[in-house]
């Protein structure tokens, strides 16, 4: 439509009546109402009707001059002409706009960065807190001297092996959690739009390609066991160090409990009068709460801390920080100080089953029900319904008289 007498004029965009009006290459002022004029580009594409918004016309200082819709009237025209269409054209600059946001947005992230957020998301649903600590320590130690300040974006199968294969051989468990650690972020990153493409981590296909299987670098060594004979001994040479460590460990080979259920250990779970101790599932490795029978040796440890912390709430074996549980490192700084560094507190567990095994006459799955271990035998755990409480509180004060006593090894009932 050529302007002219019919073209829309400054007066005539402020002035209009309610309707449609037309200026000229596809341009249209449409008025709703006084207060409500816009701006519309009409155009045909493969024989349909198509209209595009091009902004609010009026008088006040946000609308779009009529000179300037004039303008984008006249360069969408143009490409009309040249076969292409306007609205989509305008969906496809969003979408690259949105994209290039994400670009910027994973340059801005670092691996770290996105580690941090990673724990963090997840953190809640982990049950130990040796757990939590391990996954920020491995990281803070082999990962982010390599790729931490790096882009996420650009982490390659390169620098994942420069942080694996010097201790590949040397630390296989720890590499290979690591390497498990490292799949897990990078697939977060990627679930956040921050990188594209496979996992550099990934082990099926490709790191399993470049590494042997851990099981195949070395024999895995179990955690160094006191032998029990020498439990005795060592317990009563144990009684003589003053200080919450001593106490906890001690509490703990009493207990045959794991360290982290022993420093997340709190007042409300301990009932004095029965003697029980109620582990919470959340917890729990096997995520079942478990019931520790309590004999009197026990019991003395809980009223020689409360007593000496003047506790009664909160975690029963207290760190150095206000209301924080002991260091889950306590324990075996400890033995380190005992010149023990042959022995972990979690091969006292070992020290107690083999108890069990070689100088007593107690059922399997009783000394298995103690040590809180999953039933394998899924048919035998499916008709498993009690814990064998009351055996197994008769097996720990057997454990608990055995590790009182230097003299000839007994045979329990």
């Amino acid at each position: 439509m050529a302007r002219g007498a019919t073209g829309l004029t400054a007066a005539k965009v402020r002035t209009a009546k309610p309707g449609r009006y037309g200026d000229g290459n596809g341009l249209y002022l449409l008025v709703r109402a006084p207060e409500a004029r816009f701006w519309l580009f009409r155009y045909t594409r493969a024989g349909r009707m198509r209209e595009m918004g091009l902004g609010r016309a009026g008088a006040d200082s946000a609308a779009v001059p009529l000179a300037d819709a004039r303008q984008r009237a006249a360069d969408l025209h143009r490409l009309v002409k040249l076969g292409i269409d306007p609205l989509d054209k305008r969906e496809a600059d969003a979408a690259a706009a949105k994209v290039a946001e994400l670009a910027e947005a994973a340059r801005a992230k670092t691996f770290r960065t996105v580690a941090e957020m990673y724990v963090t998301a997840n953190e809640a649903g982990w049950r130990n807190d040796k757990h939590r600590l391990q996954w920020r320590s491995t990281l803070e130690t082999y990962a982010y001297p390599i790729m931490g300040n790096l882009m996420v974006a650009a982490i390659e199968t390169s620098q994942v092996m420069t942080v694996l294969e010097p201790i590949w051989q040397t630390k296989p468990e720890t590499a290979s959690r690591l390497r498990g650690r490292l799949e897990a972020v990078l697939d977060y990153a990627s679930a956040r739009g921050w990188r594209t493409g496979e996992n550099p981590a990934r082990w099926r296909g490709h790191v399993a390609n470049m590494l042997p299987p851990r099981s195949k670098v070395r024999r895995v060594e179990h955690h160094a066991a006191l032998p029990w004979q020498e439990i005795g001994d060592f317990m009563a040479e144990l009684e003589t160090i003053e200080g919450t460590a001593a106490l906890a460990l001690r509490f703990t080979i009493l207990t045959a409990a794991r360290t982290g259920e022993v420093i997340g250990a709190k007042w409300e779970e301990i009932d004095l009068r029965s003697g029980t101790w109620t582990v919470p599932a959340q917890r729990m490795k096997a995520a079942t709460e478990h019931r520790v029978p309590l004999p009197e040796s026990s019991l003395s440890i809980l009223k020689a801390v409360a007593q000496s912390e003047a506790a009664g709430t909160g975690f029963i074996f207290r760190g150095r920080r206000d209301k924080a549980p002991l260091s889950n490192m306590a324990m075996a700084m400890l033995l380190r100080r005992m010149q023990r560094e042959d022995l972990t507190v979690h091969g006292f567990r070992s020290t107690f089953r083999d108890w069990c095994g070689e100088a007593t006459n107690y059922p399997r799955d009783v000394a298995e029900a103690a040590l809180a271990h999953t039933l394998r035998d899924k048919v035998e755990a499916a008709y498993r319904r009690g814990d064998l409480f009351e055996k197994r509180r008769m097996l720990m004060n057997d454990w608990t008289r055995f590790c009182g006593t230097t003299s000839a090894p007994m045979i329990a009932s």
